[in-house]
């Protein structure tokens, strides 16, 4: 396994940036007419939406997809043929669970841009299906959902590298076998375009040995796993010890009351400013909404979240971010106790203070402001609203795909007993499956042996490259994973295996414009290493 180095160089960034001292490898020097024409410009405008016609069901003896369908519904892609040049090949972006048009920033300045640019290449965002606009059904009710499933997606990347035809290209053939097809995802994309390369090797691989092609798969969620506590173990491992022990402490109190002191279950809402949620699980959940922010850290300032670290430092503040907060002193001191930190009231009375502050601050007073209850913005035991399944319902389509195939419930209460969560073990798997039995009535696990069936944790081809961040909250679902068998492989030129350290979420998919590299830190020089080797290969 090789891992690419990332060090704290916090002086030019923000302080949740994560960026490199590694110098530039390569340092553009001009910027060549097309680059100065995409600066800063909304990608939108840049590249016009396009539709394939694609069948609905690709898998007619199957009896899980009854009644079949005959039809054919439009998937849309967009494409920039700027750099092509005969010969070259076609660099396919599945955009996953998502609409599409949030993946046009990566063919205007990141790794698909950057892949169409080295190779003389076709750089396409491909929708996928229930996604976006690519709907195969007229709405989203569980019966016509069931043509939303991973063998079903995969057969749409085939079909389209198999039927595509370019405008403004209509006098070339380039489609597959014989022009070289690639694909690039990442997150549940990553895992999708990994599927690809062994189900569909033939059709995204190069005809000529003299081509090369393949896919990479970046953060790729190739284990399909339905309790998926080990969601925060990276957090855990990598976080500022101060605030993960902080964070474990406070959440700890949270739990020993609404489990084991429920007398005090009113006092400590109210608290929180939260009275208004009735569900003590729901309550549960919004506190422990801010740890998650781990997972949008990201190197560029641009799409960076730096709700992480505002936190911890919040929690971990020896005095009052907010002094009006003092005259919760009193109660919160009682709480403690009540939750078994009598002993270290002292130590834990600014803490939660500050952790009652954020959440009224962050959670509470927006969701006032707007004018609604809590409960409507962040009860889960919301049966009028799971009802819901026109198109307009575009949250429906993760949620099932998650409820039949791929699991990844982030729980509380699967932590083992010897170790503190960083979220409340109220938040079990009947939690949440909640959104499974209520807009779906689907009782039982999901199906992770039709995802699993691909490979897993030990998933490798020749040319399928797997590419993961150390501190990725996703990782333990990855190849690299700490619990995968195959975690110590070696990395080759076929099978390229690589951990970014430091990195978290797919960090080697976005980019920035020459303009935008502060003095060539940006991308941080693992990062730009990676993407260079992706290039290579």
């Amino acid at each position: 396994m090789a891992i690419l180095r990332v060090v704290a160089f916090l002086s030019l960034l923000v302080p949740t940036v994560i960026a490199t001292i590694s110098h530039a490898l390569e340092k553009r020097e001009t910027l060549d007419s097309r680059s100065l024409r995409r600066r800063d410009v909304d990608p939108s405008t840049l590249y016009p939406e396009h539709n394939i016609s694609v069948p609905i069901d690709y898998f007619r003896n199957e009896t899980k997809y009854e009644p079949h369908s005959n039809g054919t519904f439009p998937l849309r892609y967009w494409f920039d043929a700027s750099y092509y040049k005969d010969g070259g090949p076609v660099i396919v972006l599945q955009s996953g669970e998502t609409d599409g048009t949030g993946r046009l920033p990566f063919l205007q300045k990141g790794i698909l841009h950057q892949l169409a640019q080295a190779t003389n290449g076709i750089g396409v965002v491909l929708e996928h299906r229930y996604y976006g606009t690519s709907f195969p059904t007229p709405d989203l009710s569980t019966p016509n959902l069931r043509f939303l499933t991973t063998e079903q997606a995969l057969a749409d990347m085939a079909y389209f590298a198999q039927h595509v035809v370019f405008e403004g290209l209509e006098d070339k053939n380039l489609t597959a076998p014989e022009t070289p097809y690639f694909a690039y995802g990442g997150s549940y994309a990553g895992a999708l375009v990994a599927f690809l390369r062994v189900q569909y090797p033939d059709i995204y691989y190069a005809l000529s040995l003299t081509e090369k092609s393949g896919t990479i798969s970046s953060s790729g969620v190739t284990e399909a796993i339905w309790d998926f506590w080990e969601y925060y173990e990276p957090v855990r491992r990598y976080g500022p010890p101060d605030c993960i022990s902080t964070q474990t402490k406070l959440i700890n109190v949270v739990d020993n009351i609404l489990r084991n002191n429920t007398r005090y279950t009113s006092q400590l809402k109210s608290a929180f400013g939260l009275s208004g949620i009735t569900y003590d699980d729901d309550f549960a959940q919004v506190l422990s909404y801010p740890i998650g922010g781990w997972q949008g850290r990201n190197w560029d300032p641009a799409v960076n979240d730096p709700s992480f670290y505002e936190y911890c430092d919040n929690i971990t503040s020896p005095s009052l971010i907010n002094n009006a907060t003092a005259n919760a002193t009193v109660t919160v001191r009682q709480l403690l106790s009540a939750g078994g930190y009598a002993n270290q009231t002292s130590t834990l009375t600014t803490p939660m203070l500050n952790f009652i502050n954020y959440i009224r601050e962050n959670y509470v007073a927006p969701v006032l402001a707007a004018n609604t209850t809590l409960d409507q913005q962040y009860s889960t035991h919301n049966q009028t609203f799971y009802a819901q399944d026109d198109l307009d319902q575009s949250w429906r389509s993760w949620p099932y795909q998650y409820c039949t195939q791929w699991g990844f419930l982030q729980t509380g209460s699967g932590v083992p007993p010897n170790e503190l969560p960083l979220i409340s073990r109220l938040l079990t798997l009947d939690y949440n499956s909640l959104i499974c039995r209520l807009a779906f009535n689907i009782t039982t696990p999901p199906d992770t042996a039709a995802i699993n069936k691909y490979g897993g944790f030990d998933i490798a081809y020749d040319r399928l490259a797997i590419i993961d961040g150390e501190e990725d909250p996703w990782r333990e679902a990855s190849p690299h994973s700490t619990l995968a068998p195959a975690r110590n492989r070696t990395s080759t030129v076929e099978r390229p295996f690589l951990l970014i350290e430091g990195a978290v979420h797919h960090w080697d998919e976005n980019g920035v414009f020459a303009n935008e590299t502060m003095g060539g830190t940006l991308p941080p020089g693992p990062v730009r290493e990676v993407q260079r080797m992706e290039v290579e290969f």
